[in-house]
Order: C-alpha cells, then sequence, then structure tokens
C-alpha cells in the first residue's frame, strides 16, 4: 500500500467498483436486462479498478464463471503494490501499467518510462494515475463554485449531492473528497446512497443536526427528505456537446421546494475567501481542440492538472501555519536525556534516576496560533483574499482539524519518544547501575525492552543502529543480574 493517507487502505470499510449492463430485453418482464459486476477492495484505487471491470465485465456477460474465475487467477498472481513502484499488472490478454503513489510524487505524475514499456508484449494499458478522478470533468458544471465547494469540504459540512445517474454521483462525491489533498479527509461520505441503505432514517431525520457526511444521491425523492440540510448541490444531465456545460447558479436553500427543481448549488454558506477570477478565466475559457480531448476522457488534460495545483496550493497555503505552529511545540532537543537529577534530604546527595518518559509536547493554543497569522501565515504563499482568520475559526470546529492534529501529536509524541530512546542508547549504562537496587535495573530492562518492541514494529522511527545498541544494553543489563533474575528475564 502506498504510505499517504489519501491512499491508505480502508480498515473498516470495503470500497464498491460497479460495472452496471442495460439492454433491451422483449423476453424479460421488465423490458430490459439489467445486470451488475462489483469489484471489492480496502483499496482506493478508483481509476486501476473501473479499468479492470472496463476489460472483464463485458466478458463476463458472456461467458459468465469460467471468465471471472480466470481473471481473479490472474489477479491472485500480481505483485503487492509498493509506493513508488511501477507494475505491469496482466489480465485477459492486457497489460495495465501502473505507478503506485508515494509522498515524493511530483504535482503532475508522469507516465512510465518507455523503457518500461520495450520488452512487453502487447502494449500496456498505461494509467497515468491508479486512485485521482479527473478534477475538471467533474467539476465542469460547478467551476465557477470550486472554491466554496472547497472551503465546505475543509470545515467538514454536510452536503448533498443530487445526479442524474450514480456514476456521476459517485464521481463528484470522490472528486469532493479528494481536493482537500494533501490534507486528509475525515468525515462520512457515501458515493452513491439510495432510499433501501439500512442508515437511510438516520440521515434523513429532522430531529437531529445533519452529519458531517458527502451524500451522493439520484432519486428526485432526496429532494423533499434532505431539504432541511445546509447545502445541496444539483447537477444536471451531462452534456455531450463541443460546449463547456452552462455553470450552475448559487441559491438560497428556500428555493429548494419542488421537485423539478433546476441544478444548483443551494446554500446560504458565504465563502471566506475571494474567487480566483484569473484561474476562472483560464478554465472557462477552454479551446474547442481541449474540450474535445476531454470528452474522449483523455487522461491528465491540461485543465485538470491546472485545477489540481489550485487546489493543492489553496490547501498546502492553508495547512502550512498549522504545520509551523505545532512543529513550535515540540520540546527543544536539548530536553530531550536520559537521566532526572535529584537530591536526597537524608543523607544529602547527588541523585540520577533514569527518565522513563520523554518530554512532553506543549498544548496547541487556538488564540496563539492565530495571532501568529500576522507574520506566517497563508498570505505568505498564496495570493487569495479574504477572512481567512474566519476560516481557521470554523476549522478546529471541524472533524478535520482534530483528525489533523490527533496526526500530527501522534507523529511528533512517536518522534520524542525516538530520541528519547536515542538519547538512553548514548547514555553510560554501566555507570549509572552501579549505585541502583535490582528492583531499579529490572525495571530498566522492561522500559527498554518495551521501547524496543514498539520501536521494531514500525511504530517509532529509529535507526537500526539504535536498535542494535539497546539489545547489546538490553544484553548487558541482564548479565549484571543474579542468575536467578535472568532466569526470569530471560526464560528458555
Amino acid at each position: 500500500m502506498a504510505d499517504t493517507h489519501s491512499f491508505q487502505r480502508e480498515p473498516a470499510h470495503y470500497i464498491g467498483y460497479v460495472y452496471f449492463r442495460q439492454v433491451k430485453d422483449s423476453s424479460v418482464k421488465r423490458g430490459y436486462f439489467q445486470k451488475s459486476l462489483v469489484l471489492l477492495s480496502r483499496l482506493p484505487f478508483v481509476r486501476l479498478f473501473q479499468s479492470l471491470l472496463s476489460l472483464m465485465a463485458p466478458e463476463y456477460f458472456d461467458k459468465l464463471a469460467p471468465c471471472l474465475e480466470a481473471v481473479c487467477n490472474e489477479i491472485d498472481q500480481w505483485p503487492a503494490p509498493v509506493p513508488g513502484e511501477t507494475l505491469n499488472l496482466p489480465v485477459m490478454g492486457v497489460i495495465i501499467q501502473v505507478c503506485i503513489p508515494s509522498r515524493v510524487d511530483k504535482l503532475e505524475p508522469s507516465p512510465p518510462k518507455h523503457g518500461d514499456q520495450e520488452n512487453l508484449r502487447p502494449a500496456p494499458m498505461v494509467l497515468t494515475s491508479i486512485h485521482e478522478p479527473d478534477l475538471f470533468r467533474c467539476f465542469r458544471p460547478v467551476l465557477t463554485h470550486v472554491q466554496t465547494l472547497w472551503e465546505l469540504m475543509l470545515l467538514g459540512e454536510p452536503l448533498v449531492v443530487l445526479a442524474p445517474s450514480p456514476d456521476v454521483s459517485s464521481e463528484m462525491v470522490l472528486a469532493l473528497t479528494s481536493c482537500l489533498q494533501p490534507l486528509k479527509f475525515c468525515c462520512d461520505f457515501r458515493p452513491y446512497f439510495t432510499i433501501h441503505d439500512s442508515e437511510f432514517k438516520e440521515l434523513t431525520t429532522r430531529t437531529q443536526a445533519p452529519p458531517n457526511v458527502v451524500l451522493g444521491v439520484t432519486n428526485p425523492f432526496f429532494i423533499k427528505t434532505l431539504q432541511h440540510w445546509p447545502h445541496i448541490l444539483r447537477i444536471g444531465e451531462p452534456k455531450i456537446s463541443g460546449d463547456l456545460p452552462k455553470q450552475i447558479k448559487l441559491k438560497k436553500p428556500s428555493r429548494l421546494k419542488t421537485l423539478d427543481t433546476k441544478p444548483g448549488l443551494y446554500t446560504a454558506y458565504t465563502a471566506h475567501l475571494h474567487r480566483d477570477k484569473a484561474l476562472l478565466k483560464r478554465l472557462l475559457k477552454l479551446p474547442a481542440s481541449l474540450w474535445q480531448g476531454v470528452q474522449k476522457q483523455r487522461p491528465w488534460d491540461v485543465q485538470s492538472a491546472l485545477l489540481k495545483r489550485h487546489l493543492l496550493e489553496l490547501t498546502q497555503s492553508f495547512i502550512i501555519p498549522l504545520e509551523h505552529y505545532m512543529a513550535s511545540l515540540m520540546p527543544l532537543q536539548k530536553s530531550i536525556t536520559p537521566w532526572k537529577v535529584g537530591v536526597w534530604v537524608f543523607p544529602p546527595q547527588r541523585r540520577e534516576d533514569l527518565v522513563q518518559t520523554p518530554p512532553q509536547i506543549r498544548p496547541f493554543h487556538q488564540d496563539d496560533f492565530l495571532h501568529s497569522l500576522e507574520h506566517a501565515g497563508p498570505q505568505l504563499t498564496c495570493v487569495l483574499k479574504g477572512d481567512w482568520l474566519g476560516l481557521y475559526r470554523r476549522f478546529f470546529k471541524s472533524p478535520h482539524f482534530d483528525g489533523w492534529y490527533r496526526q500530527r501529536h501522534r507523529e511528533m509524541a512517536q518522534k520524542l519518544e525516538a530520541l528519547h530512546l536515542e538519547a538512553i542508547c548514548e547514555a553510560n549504562i554501566e555507570t549509572w547501575m552501579k549505585d541502583k537496587s535490582e528492583v531499579e535495573v529490572v525495571d530498566l530492562v522492561l522500559k527498554l525492552r518495551e521501547k524496543l518492541v514498539r520501536a521494531q514494529g514500525h511504530q517509532l522511527p529509529v535507526k537500526e543502529a539504535t536498535l542494535h545498541r539497546a539489545q547489546l544494553y538490553i544484553e548487558m543489563v541482564i548479565g549484571s543480574l543474579p542468575k536467578d533474575l535472568q532466569a526470569v528475564l530471560c526464560p528458555p
């Protein structure tokens, strides 16, 4: 699996990728043959699995089980995904070539090198991205409101996407939840939610405020059922012509009254940041040749890359001040010491004891952070004007701040513990042991073992040399104890 939040396995959920087939058939009661092939995975590799389904589903509908069994046997032979590696995945006579994303990727990913393709027959199907939706294609009817939608996602606001079909609904929800990268999306989201879902009553009740969830729906019944939701995005039928779709309008929720409500973003929310008019002009003045390329689903269209860059820089400008302030809460390196010094009163003497835990991370004070924005705010990296302070204040109340803070605090605590272990391993343990009781020495062994187990389980970012030294220390300390205690600590 990849090593960034956006690409991690879903520990509690499976992700379903669906290929739906509907053809006229007079022998069927409803007049249509309808069947779906569903692929389940814990990996959010949307483009890869959609491409896989487009290859195997047509064959499956003709040949059924034997085809499915053959494909599963081929997939079983695929190598495990490793961040940064280019993989050639054979299936049904086709080679799908993908690059597994990693943290060091550039903003615009490039296709695998031609050298990787020279010895492949047949020529591979190259996917330049295995996980990202085509942002421009998804957002093309709402380009004028992209920054407002970005703010709604950043704040974890409840949003309903009413689309004409499940695939449009799913793609829009995935595009919305991915527009915060590299910030992890910490709210719930349902790309395709129906009235048959087990949580239908829970999410449509009016007795409590809507939860922090992005719902993708297609049934117009939801307009009436979810009128109390603060933000509803209705998308019309996709246009097939070469012209850019008409941009939907921003409308007040009070106008959301009938089932034939026109496309639009129905919300009373006022964006904190001003629109990037230069970007909108570049996106909306799309040359016909480029638009035709998008209609043919040409991957990584220049407009999609432009939109992705804008959203990424917007998110980074917002997060960087938070990262800098959080880093300032880290204790100084010189305060990470293996010893604490105490004085015994009777008789007076200096005594050194092993520090069992590293120093603590200072608490996050929101007011202090907001004051720091005057000289180290997003204005240093972003040209957009607006009420950045108001946006941060609302962000502090969102699930995304809580998720970001918990993750960063956990990473910093692990770094502190790793530095503390290194400090212990650089200390003179033999000198320390000279005036210590057996109980204190045994306690040292247990603490060192606990830290070593955590570090070896990759929960601590510790160098291999430090781990080796810690193991030697443990063996040396145990060897200094009486034989009976050695037998307890190292049973045969």
